[in-house]
């Protein structure tokens, strides 16, 4: 009997993980699902590398490399953590997330801010619309609420007075990534990027619709993405070269 996959789907906008249920009981069906969530608290300064630091303190305890998913930050999360820990990684899979990985719906955000003469409230209820459109799936008032959460528990790395970036690249696992063709963050001509970087065996695929938070609405349709990807020959590849790391060692 085949064993079951096993995947870390990692968050860090805990005010939008209701996001990702759909999709977490979708990979539930033929894969073991644990969740991270790194939440960023009021008194600390915004850092990525602490989240990634975070990450590593608890895959420390897992004694196998693993499959990381992500949405967005978490997915960015995952991306600094598989360049510094290859060995821990068995591959990717980043939904929404830019080649230039810095680039988040709150980087939106910040250039509105700067090219609007509008308050926070108001521009946030304008990257609502941009994010879902009309296909709302809360109300209104708590999609901003959760936005609003959002740009204070999430380590972003911008302001209203800088944006900033980090260094784009891919990694040495097998690599995975998603997004949709109605994301008004991460676009198709900036998903499709991410060739400059995959190896021949990544993979890079684009739902048709779902806009930002595609994965929420089509969770049956990304889970069988991923299932296929994980059966590929990525991973027969990746495990070709470590047996020829090995004895080029040993020799």
């Amino acid at each position: 009997m085949t064993e079951r996959p096993e995947v870390l789907w990692l968050n860090g906008s805990p005010s939008l993980q209701c996001f990702d249920r759909p999709l977490l009981s979708a990979l539930a069906v033929q894969a073991k699902v644990r969740q991270w969530q790194y939440c960023q608290g009021l008194d600390e300064g915004s850092s990525v590398q602490n989240a990634v630091r975070l990450l590593h303190d608890y895959l420390e305890q897992v004694d196998r490399p693993i499959h990381l998913m992500g949405h967005g930050v978490g997915g960015t999360i995952g991306l600094l953590y598989a360049r510094y820990y290859p060995e821990k990684v068995r591959s990717l899979a980043l939904l929404s997330v830019a080649e230039q990985p810095a680039m988040t719906w709150q980087t939106h955000y910040y250039v509105q801010r700067h090219l609007m003469s509008c308050s926070r409230h108001q521009v946030l209820a304008f990257m609502v619309r941009s994010l879902f459109g009309s296909e709302l799936p809360y109300d209104v008032k708590n999609l901003i609420r959760a936005l609003d959460r959002d740009l204070s528990e999430a380590p972003c790395l911008h302001s209203l007075f800088r944006i900033v970036d980090l260094p784009k690249g891919g990694i040495l696992a097998p690599l995975m990534v998603c997004g949709s063709q109605t994301d008004s963050v991460v676009h198709p001509p900036a998903l499709l990027e991410w060739r400059n970087w995959m190896k021949p065996t990544d993979t890079l695929w684009e739902c048709t619709t779902g806009r930002h938070f595609f994965h929420y609405f089509q969770p049956q349709q990304v889970a069988e993405e991923v299932f296929k990807f994980w059966r590929s020959d990525a991973f027969e590849t990746q495990k070709q070269i470590l047996q020829s790391s090995e004895s080029y060692l040993a020799f």
